[in-house]
């Protein structure tokens, strides 16, 4: 290995070179602590293993198999998540017991090779956003003393954050996993719910839960992801949701975000022009941005704290309220004990609440592949918060609050700093199961934007694209010119019924497309040229479920048909063709190459 251990960067793919170079398990386990021991912040980890049990641990391991993917890979626990032979405390001393196995995850982490180094610190309960409500001390961000680390999951987040592991684990209910990465300039993956088991966490909210994964880049978070998801008939609320391998990034998404009018700062004129330009960059890159009213997802955020929900988190610790309340931190009391003036009746109306408002936001997001909105409003100091612990630790969930009530996945992203050099980032929010599509998206923005890899002073590394997944047995693909490409109104089409993205095409130079009469959506005609005045007409390649196809050509309206297209490099796929008596009035566009070459045009004519 060329690059000393401890310069080295700790992702995955910079580990996984270095043991294909001969650094053993050991080796590694050792610069864990001496990076831990360099930082000096005794309040990162709760609990963490010695050194003899993290040398045990590497040596079980046993020669190099590659059949495991986090093979020697250290990680950072939440200590509200079990580790056997670990204390789990839930940052509460007083409710500290032994665990006596890992947790649903943990097993498939380890299984997958990975070695858990400790615990680390959470605001108590995981009841908060902004890492401070802990017995154990406040782990300093990373990047600013002043600012807050974040919460509940700080300690995961700054262990990360400083290069001491690739990744950790912490819990996401109201933004846990999300705010803190935003916060230490890193990524948080909050999945699906019910992809990750809930088995062997200590619960703040179990309806709304999940595991959520820290880490320096987004290809490193799906990697775990991955290897952690799987179905857990333990777990009542466990899913068995696609881990899919990530895509190839659409090349035209639909991201909708917040209007001017909606969006939130609460002053931060810094953060707003962030954002606007984190905007710019993701149009740059092909993305179509639509901006609306987001009251609806306010309203929904809003009900985490001040409905029924509450009472979620108190059922979690209802014996400790009620016998113990004194060993409960003070804030965190004082939050959970507004579930005491709950009622039942409160409980249903809140459901009937969510329902009418998820109806509202329901329109939006099917109009989107995806959400992006700022991960949080403004900053936080420790000074604000010893001035008023509450307040600021609601608004850095206004981005937050509603994803899970929404049943919705998300990835906080960063973007590079600010123009005060604090730590810029956003999240990408899209429909449960859509976690691979928006690691695609985020790890595209990282590469355009480049941002360092927390606080290690390394920046973001090059990667290669994402290869689309082989087709499968179950799929087929079809090709698509024109309103069905992505971004474009009958996209939803395909992605509805979990059609994925393949790669841009061309036809071979025998064709010719029209633009029909009609619409909306304005569609085109492709049709086999046999005059030799044909063309090569720009495609996207899809791969649709097989079980899909009969209801998707179901909705296929006349002159339009599927048929075998001929691409460039000569193989026949199925795709979009034009019945020739559907022609009459249409247009040739053929010289312009592609149906959004033509939108291109029309679009200049209207401005």
């Amino acid at each position: 290995m060329t690059t000393p251990l401890s310069d080295l960067p700790f992702t995955l793919a910079a580990l996984r070179d270095a043991y294909a170079s001969g650094v053993t398990p050991a080796e590694v386990m050792t610069e864990v602590l001496a990076r831990l021991e360099a930082v000096r912040d005794p309040a990162i980890f709760i609990h963490l293993a010695s050194a003899e049990d993290l040398a045990a641990e590497a040596a079980a391991l046993g020669a190099f198999d590659p059949d495991r993917p986090l093979w020697g890979i250290p990680f950072a626990v939440k200590d509200n998540i079990d580790v056997a032979g670990m204390p789990t405390t839930a940052a509460c001393p007083d409710y500290a017991y032994a665990a006596d196995s890992d947790a649903f995850v943990v097993a498939r982490l380890r299984a997958a090779g990975a070695i858990p180094v400790g615990k680390t610190n959470l605001d108590q309960f995981a009841t908060g956003l902004v890492g401070v409500r802990s017995p154990y001390g406040v782990p300093r961000n990373a990047l600013d003393a002043d600012i807050v680390p974040g919460g509940s999951s700080s300690g995961s987040a700054v262990v990360v954050a400083h290069g001491i592991v690739p990744f950790a684990l912490g819990t996401d209910t109201a933004g846990s996993g999300r705010v803190p990465a935003a916060l230490n300039g890193i990524v948080g993956l909050k999945p699906s719910l019910g992809a990750l088991s809930a088995s062997g966490v200590v619960p703040a909210c179990r309806t709304l839960d999940t595991i959520s994964i820290f880490a320096l880049t987004v290809m490193d978070a799906h990697d775990v992801f991955r290897a952690a998801a799987a179905f857990d008939p333990a777990d009542a609320y466990s899913r068995p949701l696609p881990a899919a391998p990530m895509p190839a990034p659409s090349p035209a998404p639909r991201i909708t975000a917040p209007d001017a009018a909606s969006l939130i700062f609460f002053g931060d004129d810094v953060q707003a022009a962030d954002f606007e330009a984190t905007l710019t960059t993701l149009a740059e890159g092909g993305a179509r941005i639509d901006r609306v009213d987001f009251k609806p997802f306010y309203d929904v955020a809003q009900m985490l704290y001040d409905g029924a929900w509450i009472a979620e988190r108190y059922a979690a610790i209802e014996d400790m309220m009620r016998d113990r309340p004194d060993a409960v931190h003070p804030v965190t009391r004082a939050i959970i004990a507004k579930a005491e003036g709950q009622s039942a009746v409160d409980a249903f109306n809140g459901f009937y609440r969510l329902a009418d408002l998820r109806r509202a936001c329901a329109p939006i997001l099917d109009a989107a592949d995806m959400l992006c909105v700022p991960t949080i409003p403004r900053f936080a100091t420790c000074a604000e918060l010893e001035a008023d612990p509450v307040a600021p630790n609601s608004n850095l969930g206004t981005y937050t609050n509603f994803v899970n009530l929404l049943d919705l996945c998300a990835l906080a992203v960063p973007t590079g700093p600010r123009s005060d050099s604090r730590p810029g980032g956003v999240t990408l929010i899209a429909p449960a199961g859509e976690d691979a599509a928006i690691a695609a998206q985020g790890l595209r923005l990282t590469e355009a934007r480049r941002p360092m890899l927390g606080a290690t002073g390394i920046e973001t590394p090059d990667l290669p694209n994402p290869e689309p997944a082989p087709l499968s047995g179950s799929e087929m693909t079809l090709a698509v010119c024109g309103a069905h490409m992505s971004g474009l109104p009958l996209n939803q089409e395909l992605t509805s019924r979990g059609a994925r993205f393949l790669k841009t095409a061309k036809t071979a130079p025998n064709y010719a497309l029209y633009a029909l009469p009609g619409g909306p959506p304005h569609r085109p005609g492709l049709c086999r040229s046999e005059d030799g005045n044909g063309a090569s007409i720009a495609l996207e390649l899809w791969a649709l479920p097989k079980s899909a196809v009969g209801d998707f050509m179901a909705g296929i309206p006349s002159p339009l048909v599927i048929g075998n297209v001929e691409i460039e490099d000569g193989l026949l796929v199925k795709g979009f063709l034009c019945e020739t008596s559907g022609l009459g009035s249409a247009e040739n566009i053929s010289a312009l190459g592609g149906w959004r070459s033509y939108l291109d045009g029309q679009t200049a004519l209207t401005l």
